[in-house]
């Protein structure tokens, strides 16, 4: 389905009611808005996984704009500032209240701007691998692809983290020897397979002197107003462990659930489903 917002048409899904019966009335279920990781990837990869959450939460999927099958729009506008008003704008259009916003790594530094733009705006954040500024713990990131990979993954992180290469042999070596490393379980192949990869939004966010490496949210995370879970995998290479400490230290006291996950890669939930699904239900209705 797509959804005019903000003058491009974004594309959307959704698994579960928003409505169900009970005994005499009709109960309402919050809304989990799940924002994808990226950029240029889109929500495939967290289905069927999150669809579980449909006994809780009615799941709606979004693909942010220039990624998936989200139209493109100009590049100039793909930037965080227009990726969080879009969540908020497609609410808005879809008439979406105090919904519960499911960042998942990029996914969650776009969930991060929209909070801390119309931070009146979500019931709840769950902040899933992500984190707050670009350029933080480089060197922890490298250490951790050779670790799971080797030598020549090694190599390959030192070109992505420290010398900022996004050239389309580095996307293809990227895509075909770490990203299988993201995860301690092995992914399906046809995770990748069936995705809607679009590379020119990564180049774009990551070209030099690009917004991938000089974004810095930290300065407005007092802005949040609302429960925020941070979820992190204490052996993720991608997004180490500490981007998470370091959000939930900066977070505002009080509304900070951090769980960290022993053992468990990127996005955690292919890792750890039944105690990260767990996690994940007592916080949505909590």
């Amino acid at each position: 389905m797509h959804v005019l917002v903000n003058g491009v048409r974004l594309f959307f899904d959704v698994t579960g009611a928003a409505l169900v019966p009970d005994g005499p009335t009709m109960r309402q279920r919050p809304t989990l808005l799940l924002l994808h990781g990226g950029p240029g990837f889109d929500h495939s990869i967290y289905k069927p996984a999150l669809g579980a959450l449909a006994d809780v939460a009615q799941v709606v999927f979004l693909d942010h704009r220039g990624n998936g099958r989200s139209d493109p729009g100009p590049p100039e506008r793909w930037t965080l500032a227009q990726w969080g008003d879009d969540v908020h704008a497609f609410c808005e259009t879809l008439g979406i209240e105090r919904p519960i916003v499911f960042g998942a790594s990029f996914g969650g530094t776009v969930a991060i701007a929209y909070a801390t733009r119309h931070p009146g705006h979500p019931a709840k954040l769950i902040l899933v691998s992500t984190e707050g500024a670009a350029g933080t713990h480089r060197e922890r990131r490298v250490a951790l692809f050779e670790r799971f990979g080797g030598p020549e993954v090694g190599a390959l992180a030192r070109g992505r983290f420290l010398e900022g290469r996004t050239d389309a042999a580095t996307r293809e070596a990227w895509l075909r020897l770490a990203f299988p490393l993201y995860t301690r379980t092995p992914r399906d192949p046809d995770v990748v397979r069936r995705a809607i990869l679009r590379p020119e939004v990564l180049e774009w966010f990551t070209r030099a002197g690009g917004e991938g490496h000089a974004f810095d949210l930290f300065p407005v995370l007092s802005r949040v107003r609302c429960p925020t879970l941070v979820m992190g995998g204490e052996e993720d290479p991608m997004t180490p462990i500490e981007c998470q400490a370091d959000l939930a230290a900066a977070l505002p006291t009080g509304l900070v659930q951090f769980e960290r996950f022993a053992g468990c890669g990127h996005a955690v939930l292919p890792d750890a489903p039944e105690r990260a699904l767990a996690v994940i239900r007592r916080f949505i209705t909590g």
